[in-house]
């Protein structure tokens, strides 16, 4: 059945491509082989429905107009100038440009489209590298189920209706919105638009939507105010400190809360030493907060090792969070992981729509270039025996009428024998197909994206390149491109580092680091053999060999407190590879600790940042949610930081030592935990 349609399919592509006026469907019924199957007028009527439907959908321009003056009856056809991609022409490092571009998308939602319009580009004979740069990885990600039908909606200017989780609400809310764009600000996606019951512009975060996107298909489309720029309307929403804090930090502690602070005492309070051990030594902080319930997190996650002194709002919203944490009563253990679900539906296309698309960039390509059978596979992520498939399908099509002179040849003998593929009587096909909006958006936010990485690509290529292809994509594809956007917000201090690092990979030198652990409050000294730069989830990361551990390891870039470019030659052992981040940065083991949390409605966003392995709705807003680190201290602070919003339901040790730790962080204020 899949063979028969896709046969039909190119059939009515040919045609509608190969006439010069409108084609009724009673013409079209007559004329295409394959609509004889049709045992009745109202079959017929649903699957030539169908197909015009998939073939829109595959981006082939299928018109409506003219038809029979007589009966009023509307024709079809498939205007050229549509349908063909404008021709490209693109310098070397423009190339490579592209092929980075492309790669941002490999392991997200969008990245079909981005190899789609990587290969319609090949087979226009445009030069595209993919294999450009390999010391850049550019990541974007796109967990968020919500992501693809919001993206559907602004490229189709339709609104939606979604269930959204505002921070601290125990039940979500509806909201209607008619969205003008989507950005990611460092590796996290919102939407922003007018939000139709309120009357305002709002902006979402996609993490926070609950359930399904409901695109609404009636009314009229959405407008988009003259002069919206969807990036200033989400940075606009990011709040901006009020309010300072005053707190004593343990010397050596607290590496974070340090690098915010807008002034650091050192040894502004000495403790008196007990049992023959030394005193401690306290900091003074002056540390910027702008909503008090994040500061008081913040502060919390660290225990005895900081305390707030000012204002008393603040200390007393400290104490009352860790008195919580300490005085829970031990409960026994709950279920193990709960079942997951992404609630991600199978957006894939059929397999006769990926046949189709195949066949039309095969066409082309293969007439284009000198081309063998292992050649096809590898471009296009195929077997070899699939492609001779491929090749004996299109050997079946052609003009109507389909005598010998109206099919297109194919010499599956070579094919099958010496690989070599010859192809003719094939030109209503030669013509490679335009980009589809998705396709040209995902390459021009793949280029933003670039542009935000110091150092990845020479600014005047990726300008060059973003002319060309927002020329070749057309006025609705650049329109759509313009309502996304990406931030990763690297300070002056991250894209200086990050730029030396590209100039030691270049030099091929060794790094030496002094290295925040995201795991552990401490800092270490690395000396690193630099492989590559990552930037993924909104953060930039040096991929290198690190010699203190053995291994390879991912350095983000905002916690490498200093850099030197050493001068010596970096040696990468030969056994060294990079990592594979199809699952994202985080690489998970089976050694990890699992930790099972349940989360109040306000400690949601848990599972919206970490990684986890089991999720299970509890009623009433509450999720649990299963954890695995290579870390417990880590997690012990992450409870701290939730305080009475979460609590761990299993292993029992860990949340034994968590009461611990608050209860010996209230003494830091004079309190006890109650008993």
């Amino acid at each position: 059945m899949s063979r028969k349609k896709t046969e039909r399919q190119l059939n009515l592509v040919i045609c509608l491509l190969s006439t010069r006026r409108y084609l009724t469907a009673r013409e079209i019924r007559a004329t295409v082989a394959g609509y004889e199957e049709a045992d009745s007028d109202g079959a017929f009527k649903r699957m030539f429905e169908r197909d015009k439907k998939e073939l829109r959908q595959s981006g082939i321009p299928v018109e409506t107009g003219g038809g029979d003056m007589w009966s009023g009856e509307e024709g079809y056809r498939i205007s050229r100038a549509a349908y063909t991609l404008p021709e490209i022409e693109l310098l070397p490092d423009e190339a490579a440009v592209l092929g980075l571009a492309a790669r941002a998308w490999r392991h997200a939602a969008l990245g079909e489209a981005a190899a789609g319009a990587m290969m319609k580009l090949r087979a226009a004979g445009v030069p595209t590298d993919s294999d450009a740069a390999p010391a850049v990885t550019p990541v974007l990600a796109t967990d968020e189920p919500a992501f693809l039908p919001m993206w559907q909606a602004v490229r189709d200017r339709r609104p939606v209706a979604f269930d959204y989780r505002k921070p601290g609400a125990h039940a979500p809310e509806r909201r209607v919105l008619e969205p003008w764009g989507v950005v990611n600000v460092r590796g996290r996606w919102y939407v922003a638009g007018r939000d139709r019951d309120r009357g305002e512009r709002r902006v979402f975060r996609l993490g926070r939507v609950a359930g399904e996107v409901e695109v609404l298909s009636s009314g009229p489309p959405v407008r988009v105010p003259d002069g919206v720029d969807v990036r200033s309307v989400v940075r606009a929403h990011r709040s901006e400190p009020e309010y300072t804090a005053r707190l004593l930090v343990a010397e050596g502690s607290a590496h974070e809360l340090r690098r915010a602070a807008r002034r650091v005492e050192a040894g502004a309070r000495l403790d008196e030493g007990r049992d023959g051990r030394p005193g401690r030594t306290w900091d003074l902080l002056e540390l910027p907060y702008a909503d008090l319930r994040h500061l008081v997190g913040a502060v919390a996650r660290f225990g005895d090792r900081v305390v707030v002194t000012e204002p008393a709002d603040a200390r007393e919203a400290v104490v009352a969070h860790l008195r919580a944490v300490a005085d829970r009563a031990p409960e026994g253990e709950g279920a193990g992981d709960g079942a997951a679900g992404d609630g991600a539906g199978d957006r894939r296309v059929s397999a006769s729509a990926e046949q189709l698309r195949r066949l039309l960039m095969l066409v082309p390509y293969a007439l284009s270039h000198d081309v063998r059978v292992p050649d096809v596979a590898a471009s296009f992520g195929l077997s070899e025996r699939q492609v001779l498939k491929d090749l004996s399908l299109l050997w079946m099509c052609g003009l109507p009428g389909y005598t010998p002179g109206d099919l297109i040849e194919v010499d599956l003998e070579a094919a099958e024998e010496t690989g070599e593929i010859i192809i003719g009587n094939a030109e209503a096909l030669a013509a490679p197909l335009r980009l589809t909006a998705d396709e040209a958006a995902s390459l021009i936010v793949g280029l933003e994206l670039l542009g935000e990485l110091p150092g990845a690509a020479g600014g005047d290529a990726l300008k060059r390149v973003g002319e060309k292809l927002r020329a070749a994509a057309g006025a609705a594809a650049e329109e759509f491109a313009d309502s996304v956007a990406v931030r990763v917000d690297l300070d002056e201090d991250e894209r200086e580092k990050q730029r030396r690092c590209g100039e030691a990979l270049r030099a091929g030198q060794r790094l030496h680091l002094r290295y925040l652990s995201g795991y552990e409050d401490e800092v270490t000294e690395r000396d690193v053999e630099p492989m590559g730069l990552v930037v993924q989830d909104g953060h930039a990361f040096l991929e290198g060999w690190c010699r203190l551990r053995g291994g390879v390891r991912l350095f983000r870039m905002d916690r490498v407190l200093d850099l030197t470019v050493l001068p010596e030659a970096a040696r990468v052992p030969e056994s060294a590879r990079r990592r594979d981040l199809s699952g994202g940065v985080l690489q998970l083991s089976e050694d990890d600790a699992r930790v099972t949390l349940e989360l109040e409605p306000e400690a949601r966003w848990v599972a919206e940042d970490y990684v986890c392995s089991g999720l299970e709705e509890l009623g009433g807003g509450r999720l649990r949610a299963t954890l695995r680190s290579p870390a417990p201290r880590w997690v012990r602070r992450l409870v701290l930081r939730l305080g009475p919003q979460a609590r761990v339901v299993a292993p029992a040790e860990l949340a034994e030592r968590v009461r611990e730790d608050a209860a010996r962080a209230l003494q830091g204020y004079g309190d006890r935990p109650r008993g």
